[in-house]
């Protein structure tokens, strides 16, 4: 007869202990990894770690890398020191009384020395965001901006950045934040000023249009001036150079081989040049 099938159930209890012996040792690997890891922890690239001693905050900050602790004694909370950026919109009044609306961008982080410090006194970075730099920013934005008039925040663009970069650098030390940069993104005005503003360029562009016409019909009517000027004292010398040689000459120049006939009471008669000269020296020595 053929080999007999063993019984599955005889295979299983037979290969138990073996399964059980890979199991545990499996087992206890992972326990070793797990109670390792209760022993240290891992700071990110960016991060500080903040060490507590049964909640108390301790003076010393882990820095990057791997780090031991005693577990339930000592706890690490992770705070990244990167440059954040924070974008906030803040209304303030300008020194002539006019609605300023301020879209602002920041870019800060926190000073990683003074991590454990700012944890302490303040918080996580969600509680330095809300309770810190928005109100900080909102606070010296309208301190600023009450420096200047409406035109001056236009027109001095840069200079009232640089005063609110500084202030606002001066009023987040304390809280061990560092300003990084601080742009003013969108800088508006109330309605009713845009129009006021847009109504003065107008005005100013019509009375400069103005001004334009104004000078130029002056510098016309002077033009015609000097031109009627120009002819008369050309009539002028052409009277006082007029002389009977060059009467002759012009004549001479002019003439087309024909003398001219005159019409008159004694018939008609051809046109004697001397004589018309003749005349013309007489007329001219007349008084």
């Amino acid at each position: 007869m053929g080999k007999q099938l063993e019984d599955p159930q005889k295979t299983l209890i037979r290969r138990s202990p073996q399964d059980w012996l890979v199991a545990s040792k499996v087992f206890f690997l992972l326990f070793l990894l797990a109670l390792f890891a209760c022993f240290c922890v891992i700071i990110n690239a960016g991060e500080r770690g903040v060490v507590m001693r049964f909640g108390a905050v301790q003076p010393e900050i882990f820095d990057e890398g791997i780090h031991f602790i005693v577990p339930l004694i000592y706890s690490v909370r992770k705070i990244t020191v990167r440059i954040q950026s924070q974008e906030i919109s803040a209304e303030a009044s300008s020194k002539d009384l006019q609605d300023v609306y301020t879209d602002v961008a920041l870019n800060w982080h926190i000073i990683p020395e003074k991590t454990n410090l700012l944890f302490q006194q303040i918080g996580d970075e969600q509680s330095v965001i809300n309770n810190i730099i928005n109100p900080a920013v909102e606070e010296v934005l309208k301190a600023v901006m009450a420096m200047y008039t409406a035109e001056e925040i236009i027109t001095k663009r840069g200079e009232v950045k640089q005063n609110v970069d500084r202030s606002l650098t001066e009023r987040l030390s304390p809280y061990y934040v560092s300003v990084d940069d601080i742009s003013l993104v969108h800088v508006h005005f109330s309605q009713r000023f845009s129009d006021a503003v847009e109504a003065k360029q107008v005005a100013e562009q019509e009375a400069k249009r103005a001004e334009f016409v104004a000078l130029k019909a002056s510098k016309e009517a002077e033009a015609k001036v000097n031109l009627a000027r120009g002819d008369a004292e050309a009539q002028r010398l052409l009277r006082e150079n007029l002389t009977p040689e060059l009467l002759e000459r012009q004549a001479i120049e002019k003439w087309n081989g024909e003398l001219p006939f005159i019409v008159g009471g004694d018939g008609t008669k051809v046109l004697d040049i001397k004589q018309l000269l003749a005349i013309r020296k007489n007329s001219s020595k007349s008084p």
